[in-house]
Parts: structure tokens; sequence; C-alpha cells
């Protein structure tokens, strides 16, 4: 099911999951992979930058996992949230400063909601070549890895595939580096 949305909205995560439950049903995982992204530094990040990456990356996430903990009906241990995070911040800062208050959210989560039965994690996949990378950066990284080459979607999805079966159940609370040893 898409539901396309402008998750800047306070009223956006209400209505993506009335949506997803009128077309699936009940969900059992929240898998936060959104986020807004400018770069810049602390002398030239404007006041309407910050707060549009703490509006998207932070607010909605937050709005986004309090939905899924007031929907949430599945059997006792089946929940999960996985949201993607970075440790980015110089040149990066409102990217990163909102990523940082995202791991807190999800970290509360992983607290407040495990008499629900919810598992909340996060997976922070480093680089990972999706089309942005230039070619001296994907040399870059690839020096930097044991496995010799950059991060791939493949590589991050296949732990949020674990993270949310019921074999990784046992795992809550915790910040995953899935990164291939970069240095």
């Amino acid at each position: 099911e898409t539901v396309e949305a402008d998750l800047s909205l306070v009223e956006t995560p209400a209505r993506v999951f009335d949506a997803i439950e009128k077309g699936i049903g009940p969900v059992t995982a929240l898998v936060l992979s959104h986020c807004h992204g400018n770069n810049s530094h602390i002398l030239d990040t404007t006041v309407e930058s910050f707060d549009m990456h703490f509006a998207v990356n932070a607010r909605a996430s937050w709005l986004l996992v309090r939905e899924f903990g007031r929907r949430f009906r599945a059997p006792f241990g089946r929940g999960r949230i996985v949201a993607l995070t970075s440790d980015h911040v110089a040149g990066n800062l409102p990217y990163g400063a909102s990523k940082g208050a995202l791991d807190r959210i999800i970290l509360a989560a992983a607290e407040e909601f495990r008499d629900l039965g919810i598992a909340a994690n996060l997976i922070n996949p480093g680089p990972t070549a999706t089309g942005w990378m230039t070619a001296q950066q994907i040399a870059e990284y690839t020096k930097q890895t044991p496995g010799g080459r950059p991060g791939l979607p493949d590589d991050c999805a296949n732990l949020v595939r674990f993270l949310c079966s019921e074999e990784g159940g046992w795992i809550n609370g915790q910040l995953l580096h899935s990164n291939g040893g970069l240095q």
C-alpha cells in the first residue's frame, strides 16, 4: 500500500495509518526510513531549514511512533519499530541534530512500549550507495571498509528484515551500526 504524504504536517501520521489500515489491516511493524536533508553548517543554517529538519526527522517520527503505539493490537511480542539514523553532524548540522532527536524518541519507545510487546531499535547504516555518492566518495568508502565496498541498500534492508522478524524480537533499545566496519 502506498500513501503519498507530507511529513512536515502534524496531521499526516494519523492519515497515513488510516490509509494503511484500510488497505492492508493493522500495522505490526513501523520502519522509519524517511528524512529531510539539506547540508549546512552552524553559521549558515537558516531557522527555516532547521525547523523543517526537525518537523520531518524528529516530530513526524515521534507522531508516527505515537500513532503506532496507540493503534497497536498485534499479539504481545510481535510489534517492531526500526528507525534509520545517522551520526553525521559537522557540515550537516540540522540533519544530524534532528537524527539525534530521533535516536532519543526510539530509545524511549523501547522502554515505554515494552508492556505492549513492541521492540524498538535504530540502525545507523553509514554511507550507503543509493545514488548520491560521487566516484571519489565511493573510492574513499571502499578503502575504509574490510569488505572493500560502500554500503548497499540491501545491507541495511537485511538487518531491518531481521529486526522485524520473530527471531529479532529479543533485540530492543539498541543502536546498531550496519556500516561494514567503516573506519
